[in-house]
């Protein structure tokens, strides 16, 4: 029996842009279509895969990023970034006690050493009244919460070298830098990691690329994210933080998840970003582009053929794919009850079999008909990127066309 793709993406352990789609067995006897696939994700800037792929062949990470950000020339930054840890859905901030810890109240600027005590393991900052928090310490010995101090405003944790941040489940993450409560519209303290740019992004790399990669590849990644962090903190005005730590941002698991190997692609291109017209680019890229990069609304971000992201050696397994979907998961995407058929009427007519696709129709036994894009009809689906085509479950019942037509 073939196996469907899980409608929901599901990431285990892998960078984010990397993520692997598990599968689930489909209901038995249920008609199933079958979707042939190309890259993973939206295939503007730079392929991860295709930066591998680059470096195997022997390229620089100069050549690379030259490659997928075409125009743009290479800068300098530095400074700190604000990153807002998901993950910490508790009312406030709690760490574990450790020596030299301090707190500081952002209203008064003031900075207090906390006492240590035996008895004492854990530090919170919580809620207190319109805008201000209080600090508090728990007593293993007694099981409670003992309020320290109170302030008037928002408060950080400081002056060590790691902080251990508690989740709500106990567990614990430790991070470099500051940790600091913003207020938020609700009763709800947000946690914001305060570091440096260059300690932010060991943080990063390792989950946005393989760390067993070659060193080109992930120095091609150290800048295309330190680029991108740069961007939007330019464009984060009065927010309270630059980024998040989640796919929607770039993916940051903080001191944990640091490896040697990115460490030392990052110090290899110590404050590079990449420039156009002296600003920072928004360098955006993708587990694979399957052949071809998409194009954007910026100069840098060109359409062309990709030979990289499926070079020999690459090991890409994104680079072409096939999964199945039930027939009226199909039929429910476009709404036209049974279909009649299906067809890809657009592609960009760059890349194997004629690219991504840009529309696709459907018709219903009714006669009723509706198109939908590319990108429209992957969010529906599930699809790891727009670049599909279909083979129908049953040709008798389905015509699905093989002829498509290119611009």
């Amino acid at each position: 029996m073939k196996r469907a793709l899980a409608i929901s993406l599901v990431v285990c352990a892998l960078p984010s842009g990397l993520a692997v789609a598990h599968d689930i067995d489909p209901p038995q006897g249920e008609a199933m279509t079958t979707i042939n696939g190309r890259g993973f994700g939206h295939g503007r800037g730079m392929s991860q895969y295709g930066a591998q792929g680059a470096a195997i062949a022997g390229k620089s990470v100069q050549q690379i990023l030259d490659f997928y950000y075409p125009g743009t020339a290479t800068g300098k930054a530095t400074g700190n970034v604000r990153i807002r840890l998901t993950a910490d859905t508790t009312d406030g901030v709690r760490v574990i006690t450790v020596a030299g810890l301090k707190v500081r109240d952002l209203k008064a600027n003031k900075v207090y050493t906390l006492p240590r005590a035996s008895t004492r393991n854990q530090w919170s900052i919580d809620p207190s009244g319109d805008h201000g928090t209080k600090v508090s310490s728990f007593d293993t010995k007694n099981r409670t919460w003992t309020l320290w101090r109170t302030f008037r405003g928002m408060a950080q944790f400081e002056g060590v070298g790691l902080t251990a941040l508690v989740l709500p489940s106990g567990s614990q993450v430790r991070y470099r830098g500051i940790l600091r409560a913003t207020d938020t519209a609700g009763a709800h303290l947000d946690t914001v990691n305060v570091l440096s740019l260059e300690a932010y992004l060991r943080g990063v790399v390792p989950r946005e690329a393989l760390f067993t990669w070659r060193p080109a590849a992930l120095q091609a990644q150290a800048v295309a994210a330190r680029t991108y962090a740069v961007y939007h903190r330019k464009r984060a005005t009065d927010r309270a933080y630059d980024l998040c730590d989640t796919i929607l941002c770039q993916v940051y698991g903080g001191y944990d998840s640091e490896e040697s190997s990115t460490n030392n692609a990052i110090g290899a291109t110590a404050g590079q970003i990449r420039l156009y017209k002296s600003s920072p680019i928004i360098a955006e890229f993708s587990s694979s582009n399957g052949g071809a990069t998409t194009p954007g609304d910026l100069p840098y971000q060109v359409q062309k053929v990709d030979t990289w992201d499926a070079y020999p050696g690459n090991r890409n397994p994104n680079a072409s794919w096939t999964v199945t979907r039930p027939t009226s998961q199909v039929q429910a995407a476009f709404g036209v009850g049974p279909l009649r058929s299906l067809r890809v009427t657009t592609r960009t007519g760059v890349g194997p079999g004629g690219g991504r696709v840009l529309r696709v129709e459907a018709v219903g036994t009714n006669g009723k008909k509706k198109a939908m894009t590319g990108d429209q009809l992957r969010s529906r689906l599930s699809l790891r990127s727009a670049w599909f085509g279909f083979t129908a479950p049953d040709p008798s019942t389905l015509d699905i066309s093989s002829d498509q037509e290119t611009r």
